[in-house]
């Protein structure tokens, strides 16, 4: 089903792409478009998620460099039974995290140094259980696609400036598509990139739960993200606003409603998912007798960023 869902979201971010193009530059710029569009396909399959990593200056770790975060890591992508995915960690104080990757055999998680500080062992455990159920639901493909086209589509409007407003240009419909361009377009894209970010929350809330054993460990790390988010810029994220929708909490500020404008759901939403899951958990599975093997009485992994 996502590999569907992936097709139709390039699909509609090509054509619209196109649409733009044609508004701006004719049946020329239509065929334009549609040449870049394919290009960018083409690479955000194969690239976009060192892109992604590299925006974030995320820094590549093993179980040498930070073996407690590394060994948390690879004992839920044993639960899960994935393979074991690259390990990074962003350099940054908002606590937050995320996944990227074409497939569950190219992928990598991501979490800033901030949250390995703030939150316990059990907390880092869910929110990596979060990630690697965004890995297992093939959600990266879908989210890095997302923001590489959404970055664009939002970026062609500083070319619409020049080409709409171009005195040579005989198009008609040059006025049209500049105001497509700077308003339309980036709006599109930027409901396509929040509808998908909100509906796969919830899901991957639900199965990281499952991942990591314990809903309410997810609970308590979401509302510790949430408020140092709140508290600390991302400046990473504000530059790059088009890959928001990949961390577990938005990274930018004022994004706090569960509204169509918001590229998450209300975290009071998904902590009440969370809590109703408890009962439900306890029934179908034998309470845990001793600590997972992450356990560490609420101690905080430590690594070199320490």
């Amino acid at each position: 089903m996502n590999l569907v869902r992936t097709a139709m979201l390039i699909a509609l971010m090509t054509a619209l792409f196109m649409g733009v193009g044609y508004l701006i530059g004719g049946a020329g710029g239509m065929m334009i478009a549609f040449l870049i569009a394919a290009a960018m396909n083409l690479f955000s399959y194969w690239n976009s998620d060192k892109m992604v990593l590299k925006m974030h200056h995320a820094v590549e770790v093993d179980e040498r460099t930070a073996p407690e975060f590394y060994r948390i890591v690879a004992d839920l992508a044993q639960n899960a039974r994935l393979p074991m995915p690259k390990v990074y960690v962003i350099r940054n104080a908002q606590p937050n995290a995320f996944a990227t990757g074409r497939n569950p055999e190219n992928a990598a998680v991501a979490a800033s140094t901030g949250l390995l500080e703030a939150l316990s062992d059990e907390e880092v455990a869910a929110v990596m259980a979060h990630e690697l159920a965004h890995v297992e639901n093939r959600d990266t493909l879908i989210m890095t696609i997302t923001a590489t086209l959404a970055g664009a589509i939002s970026m062609l409007g500083n070319f619409a400036f020049f080409f709409g407003g171009n005195r040579n240009n005989n198009n008609p419909l040059g006025m049209i598509g500049v105001l497509v361009a700077v308003l339309v377009a980036p709006f599109a894209a930027m409901l396509v990139q929040m509808t998908i970010s909100r509906t796969r929350e919830y899901a991957a809330d639900r199965r990281g739960a499952e991942i990591c054993g314990n809903p309410l460990w997810l609970a308590s790390a979401l509302r510790k993200i949430a408020l140092g988010a709140g508290r600390v810029v991302n400046e990473d994220a504000e530059r790059n606003p088009a890959t928001a929708h990949m961390f577990i909490i938005n990274p930018l500020n004022g994004q706090r409603m569960d509204s169509l404008f918001s590229t998450h759901p209300a975290t009071e939403n998904r902590i009440a998912a969370l809590e109703a899951m408890v009962a439900e958990f306890a029934s179908a599975q034998p309470a845990r007798s001793a600590p997972a093997p992450w356990g560490r009485d609420g101690a905080t992994p430590k690594g070199p960023w320490s």
